[in-house]
């Protein structure tokens, strides 16, 4: 199939090394990284079981606290949803 894209400079860069690294031509190399991505295993979560047994989330650097639970539900809290 024929068809036009517009790749923006920095990928088209990489296609261009990519293709002539390889002795391919453009159009092949897209198809050849397009396929390899398409193929790709997608990453397994970090998920985590906690000492209680109960699974965590990876820390993100963030404490949760009462106050912010409680500011959270009031910016979210619409009375007009339970009428």
């Amino acid at each position: 199939m024929r068809t036009s894209v517009t790749l923006e400079d920095d990928i088209y860069e990489f296609v261009l090394c990519y293709s002539r690294g390889r002795g391919i031509t453009l159009s092949a190399a897209l198809n050849e990284l397009i396929r390899k991505a398409e193929t790709a295993p997608a990453p397994e979560p970090d998920i985590r079981i906690g000492p209680n047994g109960l699974p965590m989330f990876p820390p993100t650097g963030g404490t949760i606290t009462s106050e912010l639970v409680k500011r959270l539900e009031e910016e979210e809290f619409d009375p007009k949803k339970f009428t």
